[in-house]
């Protein structure tokens, strides 16, 4: 696949990812997909690991900033923004990696690189990533 190519999978899963459409990830993630940040295994737990993070982020959306594609790997600097269980606004940046090999993301790296404004809240998900 080309470098656009790989890049337009990745704008794609970020626009289905804002809309809640985890469904999407059986067309483009690999079954055997390996998250090392959170340390989840296969596609299945990607998805209720997101689905978690909606409910203690119903608000939750991405925004891509930067996108940088060589080899078979892609970069993605996100402006992330939330409200978090207490009401309170919260927004990150992150820098996310995906490996794609034949139209699949296969593994993917990522973390926060600024808390913007993130206040001391409550939720499961947020004191796991954080």
């Amino acid at each position: 696949m080309s470098l656009e190519e790989n890049k337009a999978i990745v704008r794609r899963l970020t626009q289905e990812f804002n809309k809640r459409n985890l469904g999407v990830l059986d067309e483009l993630m690999a079954s055997n997909y390996v998250d090392h940040t959170n340390q989840l295994r296969d596609r299945e737990n990607v998805k209720q690991f997101y689905t978690m993070a909606f409910k203690d982020f119903p608000d939750l959306y991405k925004t891509i900033e930067d996108v940088i594609a060589g080899g078979d790997k892609v970069w993605v600097r996100f402006k992330n923004t939330a409200t978090d269980p207490t009401g309170k606004k919260i927004e990150l940046a992150s820098v996310n990696i995906f490996r794609i090999v034949n139209g699949k993301v296969v593994e993917g790296w990522g973390g926060v690189i600024q808390k913007m404004s993130v206040p001391k809240v409550t939720g499961e998900l947020y004191k796991k990533l954080l």
